[in-house]
């Protein structure tokens, strides 16, 4: 098949990064197309929990930022809740701010204070309310956006960057950045989650135990995300049984009422980690320029937003 398209931009990949570059960049007027080798509802991005969170992802310092300004469109975005899936969601975080929250986001978060032992039994905890995103509604209402301004998306496969032929081309690939562009540095980081029927909680809440064990339970309409797992370098889509029992004990322990809930779903996604998120400008020998942007690991909605104008604001000059 040829693969090869004039003019314009192209991004390479329909997950949240891709498809929140995709959308900051039409609506900045470029004409913009998302290929993807997936549908956007099959992509890594849908299995996620999606709760704002700098999860598994460095360098910290410009997560920060990224994440920051991710926050203030996501609290823009959360008064409309049934178009687009984001909500603003009160919960309990143990141990108490491991990503030092408290500090660089003062004044940004509401009801930022220590949580009760009724509401985290298990240890000292922060409370506070977060963005947490259900992808199912999300990753369709971006795509709908992007279309709305004038952007494309199609299924396609793109085995290297020479078959894509544009004047601006945006990788937002992640672990498939592995093969597209030779980067062995990105792997891996296996999360497994187990959807339930919710038995009425209305909370999230996240606890890690001292031996690196998680334990989450997100709310989303109709359900309960239980989770998780964090395998660094298991590329394996199958669930695992002894594994879904065990984070179904664990978040148990937690919340009692859980143990009964109905299974309704066993969901695996492979987050794409690196020693350091690569967003970047690159020009090829042939004068074109790629716009990098992958290698979120587990924080790839927290930071979409801010990623996305960065790598906007790298394209524009092209």
């Amino acid at each position: 098949m040829d693969t090869r398209v004039s003019g314009g931009v192209v991004v390479v990949g329909g997950g949240v990064i891709g498809l929140a570059t995709a959308v900051v960049l039409a609506e900045r007027g470029r004409r913009v197309r998302v290929w993807t080798r997936d549908p956007v509802e099959r992509t890594t991005s849908a299995v996620a929990g999606a709760l704002w969170w700098p999860y598994h992802i460095e360098p910290m310092a410009s997560a920060r930022a990224w994440a920051l300004r991710s926050l203030e469109v996501y609290q823009e975005l959360a008064g409309r809740p049934e178009e687009n899936g984001v909500r603003l969601v009160e919960g309990a975080m143990s141990p108490a701010d491991p990503a030092g929250v408290e500090a660089w986001a003062a004044g940004r978060l509401s009801v930022l204070r220590r949580a009760t032992v009724r509401e985290h039994p298990a240890g000292s905890a922060l409370w506070t309310r977060l963005p947490l995103i259900d992808m199912a509604v999300h990753l369709p209402w971006l795509r709908e956006r992007l279309l709305r301004a004038g952007g494309t998306v199609e299924e396609r496969v793109v085995p290297d960057l020479t078959a894509v032929d544009a004047p601006v081309v945006v990788n937002c690939t992640g672990l498939g950045a592995r093969d597209l562009v030779a980067d062995r540095t990105v792997r891996p980081v296996r999360g497994q989650l187990v959807v339930v029927e919710n038995p009425g909680l209305r909370t999230w809440l996240v606890s890690t135990a001292p031996d690196g064990e998680t334990a989450y339970l997100f709310p989303q309409p109709g359900r309960l995300l239980l989770g998780g797992t964090a395998e660094d370098g298991v590329w394996s889509l199958e669930p695992d049984p002894a594994q879904a029992a065990a984070i179904v004990r664990r978040c148990a322990a937690l919340r009692p009422g859980v143990a009964g809930a109905r299974i309704l779903e066993h969901r695996v996604g492979l987050r794409p980690a690196r020693p350091a998120v690569r967003l970047e400008r690159q020009t090829l020998p042939d004068g074109r320029a790629v716009i990098h942007n992958y290698g979120h690991g587990g924080a790839g909605v927290t930071v979409a937003w801010g990623c996305a104008e960065e790598a906007a604001a790298l394209a524009a000059s092209s």
